[in-house]
């Protein structure tokens, strides 16, 4: 006997028989009610939700806010909706073979001009609708609110316009739902991996904002994220300046303020940063670059996340890296790198003045990839190796395969060392590594968590990239942990 169920072809039993009258009977019912106000607009909704359309388009239009959280809510909503699609037409469709309702009692001008030839059980564009609205919702509640209503009126439509009776919506609904939470098990949402919020500091609470001094770096588009910040606190000094003046603006503003506030990308955060260390202050970070990795591995993704920890007097104290060598030294909180990604910031560098930020990197990669090169050689525990890319982050990275990495804890005491070996065709070497993620042991590449970290032999004109700045390094280089050296605002989760 086939494992497929007929609902049609089989005499079902006495308490499935009256459950299918009774979905039956709702249908007619859905069917005879006069819906002036639905008319022009279910049937449009229904078509232009097929294969997906609508929610791409949706998922385009939350990504185009540029906040992070947005970003992340389009992604996971359409990583459900996809694994929904997966479930309902590989399993559902095939296990449950339910013949479509008999459109007559439907009039004519709700029916769709191309009728669906698939089985009904359970509905497809109900999964897809409620896995893309709870997948966004489950990584901002917001945008989860504004997409519900349209989601609710795709599986509406699919009753009001005759192909599906209400049992396959609500069977859709749910697998959709289903596969939401079935992706966040995969995939934490970033409220799931919140950073520890240890160790704490006793730092000034500062509910109006007087006593910071925030310094943006005008080049960064900073000026929307900083209004928002001078709206939570309107007594915090705002200076606004130049890549060209950011520095020197830093200095001044630590001489003088309670807390030292910083807008920008990396490489701002990073001067910001050696500055407060070298002065002793808090500092306040408000993301304002490309990739910001700092802010939001710290939890602080926006002017409404730092306002609450200034305003409460919120902190930790999280550790910062320092590189030494041949009279050159510098201060990092999140990596710092040799090999070919200094030469990749330095083609993005020149690149991204002329087509974009991400555009650069793109070309900048090609370049670095294609150019004709040797490996640099470097003593490395012990030994003496030919590498194509060192890379130190401050803090362990946590990632799988391709995906971004983030760390979840920034005073773990440890440097996150990824190696890639020396060798013929050094792009496929860096994409092995990449795919491998944080495995410890290959032919091409190796990851080892330490403390302190000493190179020797390091040839003279060698690029060192340390949070987006590139200088230059040779012979004995020295990289060393400063344990919870930097007190940051950020804030804490409530209990």
């Amino acid at each position: 006997m086939s494992p497929d169920v007929d609902l049609t072809a089989r005499r079902p039993g006495p308490l499935r028989d009256r459950l299918l009258a009774l979905d039956s009977r709702l249908f007619e019912f859905a069917a005879g009610r006069n819906w002036p106000a639905a008319e022009p607009v279910l049937p449009r909704l229904s078509r232009s939700a097929n294969h997906g359309v609508l929610w791409f388009a949706t998922a385009a239009a939350m990504a185009a806010s540029r906040t992070p959280r947005s970003r992340r809510a389009a992604a996971r909503g359409l990583a459900s909706l996809t694994l929904a699609s997966l479930t309902i037409n590989t399993l559902g469709k095939r296990s449950v073979r339910r013949t479509r309702p008999v459109l007559d009692p439907v009039p004519l001008v709700r029916q769709l001009k191309r009728q669906p030839i698939t089985t009904s059980f359970p509905s497809g564009h109900s999964a897809s609708a409620a896995a893309f609205a709870t997948g966004a919702a489950l990584e901002s509640p917001a945008w989860g609110a504004a997409v519900a209503p349209i989601a609710w009126s795709v599986a509406l439509s699919r009753v009001y316009t005759g192909v599906h009776f209400p049992s396959d919506v609500l069977a859709g609904a749910a697998l959709g739902a289903g596969a939401a939470f079935a992706v966040r098990g995969l995939v934490p949402t970033r409220a799931q991996v919140v950073p520890p919020a240890r160790p704490r500091a006793q730092v000034p609470a500062l509910p109006d904002g007087e006593g910071l001094v925030m310094v943006a770096n005008t080049a960064s588009g900073t000026a929307e994220r900083v209004r928002a910040l001078h709206d939570g606190l309107p007594l915090a000094e705002i200076v606004e300046c130049e890549p060209t003046d950011v520095r020197a603006e830093l200095e001044k503003a630590a001489a003088r303020a309670t807390v030292l506030g910083v807008c920008g990308g990396d490489g701002t955060v990073n001067a910001a940063a050696e500055i407060a260390l070298r002065h002793g202050v808090p500092l306040a970070v408000l993301p304002g670059g490309t990739l910001n990795h700092f802010a939001y591995d710290l939890g602080v993704e926006g002017a409404r996340d730092l306002t609450r920890a200034v305003r409460q007097g919120e902190a930790v104290r999280v550790d910062a890296g320092r590189f030494s060598g041949d009279g050159r030294e510098g201060v990092f909180v999140n990596a710092c790198s040799l090999g070919v990604y200094p030469e990749l910031v330095r083609e993005r560098e020149r690149w991204s003045r002329r087509i974009g930020g991400w555009p650069a990197g793109v070309v900048g990669a090609l370049r670095v990839l294609r150019a004709d090169r040797h490996p640099l050689e470097a003593g490395f525990r012990g030994r003496t190796r030919p590498l194509w890319l060192l890379f130190v982050g401050n803090g362990t990275y946590h990632r799988m395969g391709l995906t971004p990495g983030r760390r979840t804890d920034l005073a773990d005491g440890q440097f996150d060392v990824r190696v890639v070996h020396g060798g013929r065709r050094p792009a496929l070497r860096l994409l092995a590594a990449a795919v491998a993620g944080p495995l410890t042991r290959s032919p091409a590449h190796a990851a080892v968590q330490v403390g302190r970290l000493h190179l020797s032999g390091v040839a003279s004109g060698t690029l060192l990239a340390y949070d987006g700045e590139v200088t230059e390094v040779e012979g004995e280089v020295t990289l060393e942990k400063l344990p919870e050296a930097l007190t940051v605002y950020r804030p804490l989760p409530r209990n």
